[in-house]
């Protein structure tokens, strides 16, 4: 099954992605705190 994604839910992702950036020093911590997110979201369950 494909899940298709609507124009307001990839904003509200990239508005996210956005406000972590803002508050990272250098790109070496905005590296960090992105790959952290996206392992503690492989390790979700889906309903």
């Amino acid at each position: 099954m494909v899940e298709v994604m609507t124009d307001k839910q990839f904003k509200t992702i990239l508005e996210m992605v956005d406000m972590i950036l803002d508050g990272c020093k250098d790109l070496d911590e905005a590296k960090a705190k992105l790959k952290k997110l996206i392992e503690n979201q492989g390790t979700k369950k889906e309903d």
